[in-house]
């Protein structure tokens, strides 16, 4: 079992003055409590349900690229970038650029993305369901054309590429990690089924038929390709309490181990602090074996 955070919410009591210096401290601690990955979400407003669309937000790969200096080893991604967010070339050229520059530690997090109320605010296209999904798999195939060194035309039905050209090369072997987000199961995962490395499923209190379901899905879906499901991860997003235990969420892991979930993404209330970390790090060395 692996164990991540994901950043959804910058609002610490200082404010900008004091943003470096907080998440620059909870990175580095869990860099050092030995997390899997550090996630960040990608919105231009504050889309956390428990803050408010005036609360601070950062742009995310801005941030990726803080974070990258400020650790070693832990893992850097969105979870995840909505694909109509930024002209495809260009997410996958900061992909590349943050795997080149972190020796090999960069995720594409990615989904067809949803916030309607986003994309009104600040202008961000957001065409009809069916186009996002059609962009989103034309934008996993560029990404994995570009990261082969393969510079022949694209041509899709919304994207085009005279000459997708992919230098420097990622050093992420074969190329970095694919996290499509969502549990749709006739979109969405036959996606993941087909072009992702992992699929990311929410926590829905339901003791674990939600998820048991769309696992069984996804395992059809890769049956079909002739993938093998084992070849994909499973990630299961889900909220830390502030009065949790590290002992209390160690055996929540473990549950949700049993379910087939073998990577935990785990957000919180409000801003992280050095002190939550430390209780999920304190979790994540219990279920290691898991």
């Amino acid at each position: 079992m692996r164990v991540s955070l994901n950043i959804t919410n910058y609002s610490w009591p200082e404010g900008a003055p004091g943003l470096a210096s907080r998440l620059g401290g909870v990175v580095r601690a869990a860099d050092e409590a030995g997390l899997d990955t550090v996630w960040v979400s990608d919105h231009l407003i504050q889309a956390d349900p428990t803050s408010t669309p005036e609360a601070e937000m950062l742009e995310a790969y801005t941030v990726l690229g803080f974070l990258a200096g400020q650790t070693r080893r832990v893992g850097l991604g969105t979870m995840v970038t909505g694909v109509t967010h930024r002209p495809a070339a260009l997410l996958v050229k900061a992909v590349t650029t943050l795997d080149v520059l972190t020796g090999g530690r960069a995720w594409l997090g990615i989904g067809a993305g949803y916030h309607e109320e986003e994309g009104r605010a600040m202008g961000l296209p957001l065409p009809p369901v069916a186009e996002r999904f059609e962009r989103l798999e034309e934008t996993l195939r560029l990404a994995i054309r570009m990261w082969s060194g393969d510079e022949t035309p694209f041509e899709g039905r919304h994207l085009r590429a005279e000459r997708p050209l992919g230098s420097p090369r990622p050093l992420s072997s074969p190329r970095p990690p694919i996290l499509i987000g969502g549990m749709g199961e006739r979109r969405t995962l036959p996606l993941v089924a087909r072009y992702a490395d992992a699929c990311n499923l929410f926590d829905i209190p339901d003791g674990g038929q939600t998820v048991r379901r769309k696992l069984e899905v996804l395992a059809r879906h890769c049956e079909e390709l002739g993938r093998p499901y084992d070849a994909i991860g499973k990630t299961l997003s889900t909220r830390l309490d502030p009065r949790e235990t590290a002992e209390s969420f160690a055996g929540r892991c473990a549950a949700l181990a049993e379910l087939g979930i073998g990577h935990v993404v785990v957000i919180t209330g409000g801003p992280w602090t050095e002190e939550s970390v430390g209780t999920l790090g304190a979790a994540a060395s219990q279920v290691r074996s898991l």
